[in-house]
């Protein structure tokens, strides 16, 4: 850190004595630019463009800045819009049936779920590259127009996923007046899609917990009647949840069905 701050000190140094100026500058074509340079070369040249139906256009130094401002709720983007938390609710109640405790580790199953989740949201990915990215980094759309496209697949897939109570529940408690889901705002439909998520990852993680309570009640029983009471039910009964869960392929069962789910 010390290092950092020694070598940090010259180039605070020289952009010390910069000024920054904002001008304001008129096209031919009517848009309005407001221009702000640094003096000296240490700040770069920040410009907004106000076009004359009202919209802006930025310049590609201030996209870099909200780009990167971006990736920092890039986390929250994939737990709260995609596939990833079912997956991984999913996953965890499965260990949690089987009786195991740190097996597999939340490295496995966080890792299970981000490339699960990859392959359930490729359609949405494939939409968002044709329809977005692709024409923004060919300059055939601006930065609001690509965002703006990029939003329609994920709320396709947003959408699909989640119950119409939900959906309806957040909109009355946000005062909206929307009637149609396509005009619901994103603030209203994450909430929504995740609360929707975690019922239907609950829902199947039930479904799953039941074959292996009813192994453990077995085996419970069975003790009872030999008396074999100071013998821990789980001990015995973990064996038999394995030899279950590999006879039927559970794993191939599990993500078939979780991808499934989705309706990939």
């Amino acid at each position: 850190m010390a290092m950092t701050l020694l070598l940090a000190i010259p180039a605070f140094a020289e952009t010390a004595g910069n000024s920054v100026t904002v001008s304001e500058m008129q096209s031919e074509a009517g848009a309005t630019r407001l221009v702000a340079t640094g003096k000296g070369g240490g700040i770069p040249a920040l410009s907004v463009t106000v076009n004359p139906d009202g919209s802006e256009d930025y310049s590609v130094t201030l996209q870099i800045l909200a780009l990167m401002t971006a990736l920092g709720f890039l986390p929250a983007i994939v737990i709260l819009m995609t596939s990833f938390t079912r997956i991984v609710v999913v996953m965890s109640i499965l260990r949690q049936a089987m009786g195991l405790q740190q097996t597999p580790s939340n490295q496995v199953i966080i890792g299970i779920a981000m490339f699960m989740t990859f392959f359930v949201m490729s359609p949405v990915l494939d939409q968002i590259n044709t329809t977005a990215l692709q024409p923004y980094i060919n300059e055939q759309m601006t930065a609001q127009e690509a965002l703006t496209a990029a939003q329609k697949p994920l709320r396709a897939f947003m959408l699909k996923q989640t119950r119409v109570k939900d959906l309806e529940s957040f909109v009355n408690m946000s005062g909206s007046t929307a009637t149609d889901p396509q005009d619901v705002p994103m603030t209203v439909l994450i909430p929504a899609f995740i609360t929707s998520e975690l019922k239907t990852a609950f829902q199947i993680g039930f479904m799953l917990f039941l074959p292996f309570l009813i192994i453990d009640l077995v085996v419970a029983s069975v003790l009872m009647a030999m008396g074999m009471m100071m013998l821990s039910p789980m001990i015995v009964s973990l064996p038999f949840k394995l030899m279950l869960f590999v006879l039927v392929d559970g794993w191939n069962l599990i993500l078939s069905t979780l991808a499934g789910s989705f309706g990939t």
